[in-house]
C-alpha cells in the first residue's frame, strides 16, 4: 500500500482529518501531564513515615476536672495502658506523623539570633518514644528515664538532649558521617543548646506538604497543657481490638475528662492525603473521558469516510482489490492521521510540562511516559477504526454498478 496516494487523498479533504489530529494532540498532551502528576502524587503518598503505621493508634485525653493533676494522670494512664495484653508500648506525645497539627522550631549549629536555622518538627516524648513509634535508631542511644522533664509556656529553656532524623542530621551536618554527629550540639531559640544523643532512620513531620517533612527531632519532655495525646503501639493484629478497650480503661481511671479524636495511623494517612487521592481519581476520569471521546471521534470520521466513499470502494473491489487490502487502506489512513496528532501532542506535552514545572514546581515528566502514551494512542486509534474499516472491506463489488 502506497503512503503517497493516501496522503494526497487526505489533503483533498483535510479539514475533518486536521480536527481529529488536533483532538489527538490535545488528548496526548493532557494524558502525558496527567500521568506525570498521578505518578508524583502516588510517590508522595507512598513515602514511609518512619513509624509502625499498621499497629499504631492515637487519641487525645482532655481533662475538665478542677483538681486535675496532669503529671499523676499521665503516669497512671501510661502504666495502665502499657500493662494491657497486646500493647507493645505507649507514650504521651504532642502529635504523630501526617496529623496536620504539631510543633516545629528552627535549630542551628551555632548560637546567636543572626544565624540561619533549619526547621524541624518537634516530638515531645519520653524514653518509651522510640519503641512506641517503632523508630529505627541508627546511631547513638535512647533517652534515659532521668532525662524526662516538662516543657510549656512557662519554661525558661528547652530540654538539653534530642534525637533527630537522618534527614535533619544530613541538613545540619552535610559533610559529617552519621555516627560522628552523635554528641554534637545544636541550638534552638538562638541560645538553648541541645546535645544530639541519637539519630533515627526516618520520622516524618505532621505536615505532609512541608518542605521539611523528613526533618524531625524528639525531645525528652511532657508538654504542659490541658490535653494529652496518647500514642499506642500494639502487637500485630491487636490494634482494632484494643482501641475500644483503651478508651474504656481511660474512662474508668478518670471520668473527669473527654476522650476524642481516636484513630489509627492508617486513618491519619488517609486524611492527610485525601486531596491527593481525589485529584488522582479526577485525573484518571479526565484522561479516560478524553481517550473515549477521541476514540468516538475516530469512529465517527472513519464511518463517515466509508459511507462517502462506498462506490469508490466498490470500484476498487471490482478492479480486484481484496478485502484485506481495503481494510489495510483505512487502517493505514488512520495511522497516518493519528501519527500527525501524536507527534504534535508530544511536542505540546513537553511544552505544557515545562510550564507546569516552572509555575507549580512539579517534577518533570519521566522520559518513558511520552513513548508509552504514543503507543497507547496509536492502539486506541487502530482499535477505533477497525470496525468502520472492516465494514468498508465488506462492501461488495456490485456497488460500483449502482446508479447515484
Amino acid at each position: 500500500m502506497e503512503i503517497g496516494p493516501i496522503w494526497r487523498a487526505l489533503m483533498r479533504n483535510k479539514t475533518a482529518y486536521v480536527l481529529i489530529a488536533l483532538q489527538i494532540a490535545v488528548t496526548m498532551a493532557i494524558m502525558v501531564n496527567a500521568v506525570a502528576i498521578i505518578q508524583e502524587r502516588n510517590r508522595l503518598m507512598a513515602r514511609p513515615s518512619g513509624v509502625d503505621e499498621l499497629n499504631i493508634f492515637h487519641l487525645e485525653s482532655v481533662s475538665f476536672a478542677v483538681d486535675f493533676d496532669r503529671a499523676a494522670a499521665i503516669a497512671e494512664d501510661l502504666e495502665a495502658i502499657r500493662a494491657m495484653p497486646g500493647v507493645v508500648d505507649a507514650v504521651a506525645s504532642n502529635t504523630v506523623p501526617l496529623r496536620n497539627g504539631g510543633w516545629s522550631s528552627s535549630v542551628a549549629t551555632d548560637p546567636g539570633e543572626d544565624v540561619d536555622g533549619t526547621g524541624v518538627a518537634i516530638y515531645f516524648t519520653d524514653d518509651h518514644g522510640l519503641d512506641t513509634y517503632g523508630l529505627n535508631l541508627i546511631a547513638g542511644e535512647n533517652f534515659a528515664p532521668t532525662d524526662i522533664g516538662w516543657y510549656g509556656l512557662s519554661s525558661t529553656r528547652w530540654p538539653s538532649s534530642g534525637i533527630i532524623s537522618r534527614e535533619a542530621a544530613a541538613t545540619l551536618f552535610p559533610d559529617t558521617p552519621v555516627p560522628e554527629i552523635v554528641g554534637k550540639t545544636i541550638y534552638i531559640n538562638s541560645n538553648d543548646d541541645i546535645r544530639i544523643v541519637g539519630i533515627v532512620e526516618r520520622l516524618q513531620a505532621a505536615w505532609k506538604s512541608w518542605d521539611g517533612v523528613e526533618r524531625s527531632m524528639l525531645v525528652p519532655a511532657f508538654l504542659e497543657g490541658s490535653g494529652t495525646r496518647y500514642v499506642i503501639r500494639t502487637e500485630p493484629g491487636y490494634r482494632d481490638e484494643l482501641m475500644p478497650q483503651v478508651e474504656q480503661k481511660l474512662a474508668e481511671i478518670n471520668d473527669g475528662r473527654i476522650i476524642r479524636d481516636m484513630m489509627t495511623m492508617d486513618e491519619t494517612r488517609a486524611r492527610a492525603y485525601h486531596e491527593d487521592a481525589a485529584m488522582i481519581k479526577l485525573l484518571v476520569f479526565i484522561v479516560s473521558l478524553l481517550t473515549a471521546i477521541t476514540a468516538l471521534g475516530i469512529v465517527g470520521l472513519a464511518s463517515f469516510s466509508v459511507a462517502r466513499r462506498t462506490r469508490q470502494i466498490g470500484t476498487r473491489r471490482a478492479l480486484g482489490a481484496s478485502r484485506p487490502a481495503i481494510l489495510r487502506y483505512f487502517m493505514l489512513e488512520n495511522f497516518m492521521v493519528s501519527s500527525v496528532g501524536i507527534v504534535a501532542g508530544g511536542v505540546l506535552a513537553v511544552a505544557m510540562n515545562i510550564w507546569l514545572v516552572q509555575t507549580f514546581e512539579l517534577t518533570p515528566i519521566a522520559w518513558y511516559i511520552i513513548p508509552v502514551a504514543m503507543i497507547a494512542l496509536w492502539l486506541v486509534g487502530q482499535a477505533a477504526v477497525f470496525g468502520p474499516a472492516r465494514r468498508a472491506s465488506m462492501v461488495p463489488p456490485a456497488v460500483a454498478t449502482r446508479s447515484v
